[in-house]
């Protein structure tokens, strides 16, 4: 068994599927339109386009909103990506104008920093040391 999809909510698909691709690197997968307001939506890691599709999904389900609302009131990640560097993405994505909720903290075996999405999530990326 693997894990082939994983879903982070967004408020905006076109907004999410820039950012997501633009900033954070990853390439689109899958672009299937459902209905007239949105899409099923993916994209992958560049490094591994056949490996786990992150889906881009609408946040329209009444319970969405107070669940992301309440996560990133708290300051906790919806998702984490591993990065080989978060001291050199945390410079590139700062000098992009991407908001971070935690500048890189050093917690033993891993780093980590927390960026705003623009979409409505605070994501964390990660470096394994």
């Amino acid at each position: 068994m693997k894990i082939n999809l994983a879903s982070v909510f967004v408020d905006d698909q076109d907004k999410a599927l820039r950012f997501y691709t633009e900033v954070l690197g990853f390439v689109k997968k899958t672009e299937v339109p459902l209905g007239p307001e949105h899409r099923w939506l993916t994209v992958v890691s560049p490094e591994d386009p056949d490996g786990t599709e992150l889906v881009l999904e609408p946040d329209a389900h009444p319970v969405v909103k107070p669940y992301q609302n309440g996560l990133v009131a708290d300051g906790i990640p919806h998702t984490s990506f591993a990065v080989d560097d978060v001291r050199a993405e945390y410079e590139r994505m700062q000098a992009l104008g991407v908001r971070f909720a935690q500048a890189p903290v050093d917690l033993g075996p891993v780093i980590t920093a927390i960026l705003d999405d623009t979409c409505g999530n605070l994501i964390q990326i990660a470096q394994y040391k």
